[in-house]
């Protein structure tokens, strides 16, 4: 665009920039229009009336300068005498506007400048658009790339059309890159910043999990197999949850693959984490007791309103069942979205020796419980609580008033008490 400034045909450069870069032919038109008109009111310090427009016949931006029709001139820059006018236009009144065409000769060359470095900025930011438009759809996706370099702990990573940021707590702490090395990573955000597109990458999110199982197992792509929840301890262990929308189809088999191939390759490309793969099921009872695997689960509390479980485990299976630093419960209660607390069997036991005997500790007669006391605190927790149920069925008791209850409690402690102590002194007698 120099030489004659802006005697050049425009139409054959707008015609290869909007081919090539995808660019709007009446954005840029606008913006070259936009430019010209901008070089030409500071040419004239802004003391005149111009417009500029695109002319498509000859490829040029002309620019017109608009007066108004007056008898008498007080400013020669935007108004016009009526005789001067009528030499232009025969047919021009009083109050009219006239515009006429400019010389750009004067003022062509920085046109011309101008316009060249518009263009270069429409397509600047025409190839911004097209990158945010085409990751902003991308994002739950995998992508691969090339780390470039570190910037204050965030990783650079050229994708090809485009460079991406893999912050540092998205990334994994024990994983470590080098320049050249090359990444696979889960597009968690794309959003527009002033410099251009922002691609936000991720090692950490559930979703890369979820991500990498189906692209190894067919079942998933295809929709057979439904990955219900992932929960992740980046670096460590992970759990996700799958359940089957075909009965001849095992998902936890298809998710493990043969001879455990496909689970190997997802744990290779996540260096190590161990994955444990559990069937969901709507119900969060028997959910929660598949989430807490490898450990054994004896039995379940749901309390709905509070969205929370209280899951009782053998004495064995607790520090199974809690995991090492709390990380197995932890992963349940993601996997599973409920609060999970977990109770040895013993424990349990305790608790509820002590909430029906608390009853009995409650009635007017406390002195009569005592010996209840001494008798149940030689038995075992679970041994006590036996004990007393067999004497009323827990139907019974539970349809009596909470009075009632107590004294039935209170009842059954004492008849217990007389059975055990009639059964030691017949013993002694014989």
């Amino acid at each position: 665009m120099q030489g004659e400034g802006m005697n050049i045909n425009l139409n054959h450069i707008i015609d290869q920039v909007v081919k090539d870069k995808g660019i709007d032919r009446a954005v840029l038109v606008e913006a070259l229009e936009a430019a010209v008109l901008s070089a030409a009111n500071k040419k004239y310090r802004n003391t005149r009336d111009l417009e500029a427009h695109y002319n498509d016949e000859i490829g040029e931006v002309e620019v017109f300068e608009f007066v108004t029709v007056v008898e008498e001139v007080e400013n020669s820059y935007q108004e016009i005498d009526l005789g001067e006018a009528r030499e232009i236009d025969p047919d021009v009144e009083v109050g009219d506007s006239l515009g006429m065409k400019m010389d750009a000769s004067s003022f062509s060359r920085i046109a011309a400048q101008t316009a060249k470095q518009v263009i270069i900025q429409k397509v600047r930011e025409a190839e911004r658009e097209g990158v945010f438009n085409e990751f902003k759809d991308r994002i739950s996706e995998l992508v691969n790339g090339i780390v470039r370099r570190y910037e204050r702990g965030d990783l650079i990573i050229d994708l090809g059309r485009t460079e991406a940021l893999l912050p540092h707590r998205e990334q994994v702490p024990r994983e470590n890159y080098r320049q050249g090395d090359r990444v696979r990573a889960y597009i968690s955000d794309v959003r527009m910043a002033t410099k251009g597109p922002q691609i936000i990458l991720s090692r950490t999110h559930p979703g890369l999990l979820k991500e990498l199982f189906r692209i190894e197992v067919p079942e998933v792509a295809e929709g057979i197999v439904e990955i219900k929840a992932v929960s992740r301890e980046p670096g460590s262990r992970a759990k996700i949850a799958v359940v089957s929308h075909d009965p001849d189809v095992d998902p936890i088999g298809a998710c493990v693959g043969m001879r455990g191939a496909r689970v190997q390759n997802v744990v290779s490309e996540l260096r190590g984490e161990k994955i444990d793969i559990i069937n969901w099921t709507p119900d969060i009872a028997r959910f929660a007791c598949s989430a807490l695997a490898p450990a054994d689960v004896t039995r379940v509390y749901v309390d709905n309103e509070e969205e929370s479980l209280e899951i009782i485990v053998p004495d064995d299976q607790l520090s199974l069942a809690i995991g090492k630093k709390g990380q197995n419960v932890r992963l349940a209660a993601k996997l599973t979205g409920w609060k999970i607390d977990i109770v040895s069997e013993t424990r349990a036991a305790e608790a509820e020796l002590e909430e029906l005997t608390g009853g009995a500790r409650a009635d007017e007669a406390p002195a009569e419980t005592e010996p209840a006391d001494e008798l149940f605190s030689a038995m075992s927790a679970k041994d006590a609580i036996e004990a007393i149920k067999s004497l009323e069925s827990p139907e019974e008791l539970a349809s009596k008033a909470e009075g009632e209850r107590r004294v039935t409690v209170q009842r059954a402690l004492e008849s217990r008490l007389t059975e055990l102590t009639g059964a030691e002194s017949t013993e002694s007698a014989e």
